[in-house]
Order: structure tokens, then sequence, then C-alpha cells
């Protein structure tokens, strides 16, 4: 199928704030973390059909045209750019963003199928081909830092494509975004009481470091591998089951993302472990959204990446994976996260990039040891996106060529959880045949069908 769709780019442009970046914001200085942050587009797609009746306005933007609705789209753009200024800019020296207005980028694309066919069986290579630039691109670091496609279906309907520099914002920061464009390309109001507006000045929490030439942060710039992303999805009924079946007196009530994680990592330790042929410790590094977690708490509208992550241990002794245990694991991580800032009121960075370095220069143990990471967009409001024809029908991410990589997303129920999960061809084969995870997941269905 992917060789039979085909995407044709109608048109390139660049768009800027529609209102100039004042001077004394045209220099925005990167935080701590965005400093330490992968060198890597963040994908989001949101997929919106031809009818609708979901949307919160008239039926005079359902009835625009296809060129309408793109112009809408651009002028909506634009004065978004005004309140987001730093996503209009480029990185340079290293901590810096020159907010001078060089805009981003907005690419129109036809699609040579029906958005059925996309949705009938999803395929994440294919999701790849509707996105502005290659996920793995090291132009987040040094180009582009907003890049959108809107594609175009033989259908009539529509599909978001959005890429952004992972050096400047985090899913938070992603979901603000989406919906603060949405909500002026509504034509509610531009008023900063309707409009989540950012608020630009993480650096001053996450205090970044000035690194000499000699003592610069190693490059986080992604080694593709060969890998495959496979979807699998967990209705609410399942999750229910799942969480009262792992939960434990250490852990009497598990969320849905600690029961779901915790099946991913067992079921993935046993596929790699067969895999491998042997037995070697298996971690699981989760990302966590740290604007709730630090003392005092952070506007949930501070952009950037003010993440913070930590990773559990299953040790290789263990013959046998107990859920109950994982799911314990993963509660002690979440809680020492909380206790370690919620014990410094002020973040020190020197200290953070000593741990970093301690850790890199760790020697290993295990040369057969799986690292796994994942990260949770669940309960961000994307599927509140209407841009005036409607919420979208489905948002999901694309295939990425990084190993172990997990995320995990809301269905559009906002009680079902998609997981994407990459990993070796191999491993992948075993993973998807375990009998314990297919009696909680499906491996990708129809989005049409969920």
């Amino acid at each position: 199928m992917a060789t039979e769709i085909k995407v044709e780019i109608i048109e390139r442009q660049t768009i800027k704030p529609s209102t100039s970046t004042p001077h004394h914001l045209r220099s925005y200085e990167l935080s701590f973390l965005d400093q330490m942050a992968i060198v890597i587009y963040t994908p989001l797609l949101l997929f919106y059909p031809i009818t609708s009746t979901t949307s919160k306005v008239s039926t005079r933007h359902h009835a625009m045209s296809i060129d309408e609705k793109c112009r809408h789209l651009i002028e909506s753009l634009a004065k978004t750019l005004t309140h987001f200024y730093p996503l209009a800019g480029r990185i340079v020296k290293g901590n810096i963003v020159e907010c001078t207005d060089d805009g981003a980028a907005f690419i129109t694309a036809r699609i040579s199928c029906c958005l059925s066919d996309i949705l009938e069986n999803p395929d994440g290579q294919i999701l790849k081909r509707f996105l502005p630039i290659e996920i793995e691109s090291k132009e987040a670091g040094t180009g582009w830092l907003l890049l959108v496609q809107v594609n175009l279906f033989e259908c009539g309907g529509m599909a978001i494509g959005l890429s952004i520099s992972h050096r400047i914002a985090d899913a938070s920061t992603l979901c603000t975004f989406i919906n603060c464009w949405a909500t002026i390309a509504l034509g509610s109001s531009d008023s900063d009481q309707v409009l989540n507006l950012p608020e630009f000045g993480a650096a001053s929490v996450f205090k970044p470091i000035e690194f000499s030439s000699s003592s610069q942060p190693p490059a986080r710039e992604v080694v593709k591998e060969k890998c495959i992303t496979q979807r699998y999805v967990f209705d609410a009924p399942k999750i229910s089951t799942l969480q009262s079946e792992v939960a434990s007196s250490v852990v009497a009530k598990p969320t849905r993302v600690e029961a779901v994680s915790a099946l991913i990592w067992k079921c993935a330790t046993e596929a790699s472990r067969s895999n491998l042929r042997k037995q070697g410790p298996s971690f699981f590094r989760q990302d966590v959204n740290l604007r709730k977690r630090v003392v005092p708490p952070l506007p949930e509208n501070l952009a950037g990446n003010v993440v913070g992550s930590f990773t559990s241990r299953a040790d290789e002794e263990s013959s046998v994976i107990n859920l109950k245990d994982l799911v314990a694991k993963l509660r002690e991580g979440i809680e020492g996260l909380k206790e370690k800032y919620a014990a410094k009121l002020v973040f020190d960075s020197d200290e953070a990039w000593q741990e970093i370095k301690d850790k890199q220069n760790k020697p290993k143990t295990h040369d057969n040891m799986e690292i796994y990471s994942c990260t949770s967009w669940c309960r961000f409001p994307l599927y509140e996106a209407d841009f005036g024809w409607g919420r979208p029908s489905w948002v999901s991410v694309a295939s990425i060529a990084i190993k172990n990589i997990i995320v995990l997303m809301d269905k559009r129920d906002c009680s079902g959880i998609e997981a994407w999960v990459t990993m070796s061809e191999e491993s992948k084969a075993l993973f998807e045949s375990n009998v314990e995870l297919l009696g909680y997941a499906s491996v990708n269905p129809s989005v049409i069908d969920t």
C-alpha cells in the first residue's frame, strides 16, 4: 500500500508572525532541560474527515473550500506565531533562539487516496510521509523549529502534520500550541482570557549551563536503527480489568498508564530475552511532566522542555517477571521523582549535569541489557483541536527509527490508550504474539471501528 500512495507537494511557504516580535523579546534563552533534549522533531498528526458535526462554530467554516481552509490555517498560524514567537526563530550558539521572525514552514500536499484508506489500516511508515520533515533530522537543532504539512485527501478529508523541534518544546508545549492555534482559527477572540497563551521563561527555573569548548555536552543526535514501529490499542474495559489484576498492597490503585506501561515492559523484556537467548537486566525509563510536580508548581502553559525522568530496573535473576512488581517499581519511581523535586525549591543545573556525566562514565556491567524509554501523552487535550470544521477523528504519531521507544496516547474516547512501540523486527514478532499482551491489546485495529 505504501508504494501505491502518492504524496504530491503542491506548495511550500514560509509563515511569519503576523506582528513583528518586539526587540526586547528577540533573544530567547533555552533552559538546561532544553539543552539536554535530544535533537529530533516531535511528530503529531491530526486527521479531519470531510464531514463533522462536532465543531463549536456555525456551518460557515464547514462550507469552506479546500483552498479557503488552507488560507484560514495560514492566516491563523501567522497570528498564533505572534504568541509563540520563538517557534519562528532559529537556535544559535547552542542555547539561544534568535527570534527575528524567520518563520515556520507551511507545506501543502495532495494525497492520492481517501482518508478512510489510511484510517482503515494505519501504517506508521505511510504516516511519516504526511509529516513535513523526517523525525530524526538534525535540522531540529539548526534549522526550522516548526514545520506544518497540510495533507489533502481525494475525499476532501485533511490531515495536519506537525513537526516541532524537541530542543524547544515538549509534548505539553506542543499541545498548548495546537489548541491556541485552533482557538484563534475558530475566531473566538485573541484575548488572553480566551487563549491559553504560553509562558516563556523556563530558563529562569532550569538555568542553562555555559559550556566551554572543552566541556560541551555530548551530542544528543539520533542514531537511526533498523526497527519497526507498531500500534497497539488498549480499550477502556480491558484497561480497567488490567488495573484490577495488577493492584497490590503496595499499589492499591494503579493508574491507566502504570498498568499499560508495566504490561508492555514485561512483554517486551520477555521478547528481548527470548531473542537474545540471555537473561539480562531490563530498564524502563519514564518521562514525566514536571509542571505539577515541582514546589511550588509551575504553570501548565510554561513552554519548553519541562520534563524529568526516572528509570526502573527488572533484574536478570528473575526467571519469571511479576507484573505487580513492575507496577510497584514504576510507582516507586514516580514517588521518588516527586520527592526529589519537592525537596528542592531551586533546580541546580550544575548538580544535574554532574549526575548526567556520572551516569555516562559509569561502566556497563551487562552487554545484553535492554533499555526502554516511555513517554505518555495521555490526558493532553489533543482531541480538542477544532479549527472550524470539527474535532479530529484521530490523533497519532508515526514510525520512528529509534529502538525501544514507547509513546502512549489517548484513544478518541480519552479512556482507552494507543501505544506506539518501536523495537527490533525479531523482538516485535515475539512481542505481539505474547498471549498475555493479546489478552488486553489489539494489534493495529482500524481507527474507523474504534
